[in-house]
């Protein structure tokens, strides 16, 4: 008999979280699912019809260390292990930098970078343990490509990009892998009111921020990703050993980062005459 592999999951109540959760569920996994409310993922979920026996929900705040390692401890003493951890809770934010305040900052990277180690550190000392696990994060096209009124949220996907590669050299030694997804527009309700957040107080200043803001708006409910394709990809990326580090989610998402690898060539051929020039004279 195949043990069930266990996983888990932060910002499992909507979005690309929630089909994962789903998939997984129907697939027999055993899934320690967080959200910042469990009866918001249960009601979610009662709405899917999903098989709930295998589910731990557990309500959490990502940026509370302690909170996180609780939920952790739980996860693993519930199931005896953690097979994947996936790092995947997040939200959007579109302003110019000038309109971003100090505290939208300190929210955003709580989220998407301090939630992100805070669940790394809990779930670590486990999969070492065991010699074996894989890490999922979750970053976006956004996390290659920065876009003006994208700034804030590109900041904390940029970081988790590095801190992720960072961390695959670092525990490939402990049996453990590594994969970064990085979606384009999916389906889900990303931009939505309740998932990209807005500046208390805009300018005058900058009107393509608010022609953005409105296309964006109205792109809701057409996007080209489909989330259920996206999760199943993502759940069969996690079985594969040796898998490259990214995970490249829809045709838009190639695109734009196939364009950003060409500029950033084009760049560095441009400086490939000055760049020695602060070198120390050879001797």
């Amino acid at each position: 008999m195949t043990t069930p592999t266990t996983w888990f999951v932060t910002g499992a109540s909507k979005g690309l979280g929630l089909e994962l959760v789903r998939q997984l569920l129907a697939q027999g996994a055993n899934v320690a699912a967080t959200s910042r409310s469990a009866d918001r993922l249960r009601a979610a979920l009662a709405d899917a019809d999903a098989d709930t026996t295998r589910l731990l929900p557990l309500a959490v705040d990502l940026a509370d260390e302690a909170d996180v390692q609780r939920a952790v401890t739980a996860a693993a003493e519930r199931f005896g292990r953690l097979d994947v951890v996936v790092n995947n809770a997040g939200y959007g934010y579109l302003a110019a930098v000038e309109e971003t305040t100090a505290q939208a900052v300190r929210d955003m990277l709580d989220v998407q970078v301090v939630g992100v180690w805070n669940v790394l550190r809990a779930a670590l000392p486990v999969m070492r343990e065991q010699r074996s696990g894989r890490v999922v994060n979750v970053s976006s096209v956004l996390g290659l490509v920065s876009l003006p009124g994208w700034a804030l949220y590109c900041a904390g996907k940029f970081a988790l990009e590095a801190m992720t590669e960072a961390l695959a050299g670092e525990v490939a030694g402990h049996g453990i892998e590594v994969t970064l997804v990085e979606p384009g527009y999916f389906r889900t309700s990303f931009l939505s009111p309740d998932s990209l957040a807005l500046p208390e107080t805009t300018t005058d200043h900058y009107p393509q921020i608010r022609r953005m803001v409105a296309d964006h708006r109205a792109l809701q409910g057409s996007q080209l990703g489909d989330p259920a394709r996206g999760a199943a990809e993502i759940i069969a990326r996690a079985s594969v050993a040796g898998a490259p580090l990214r995970q490249v989610l829809g045709s838009d998402s190639h695109a734009y980062a196939t364009a950003k690898v060409d500029a950033l060539r084009a760049n560095l051929a441009a400086e490939a005459d000055s760049a020695p020039r602060t070198d120390h004279p050879a001797a």
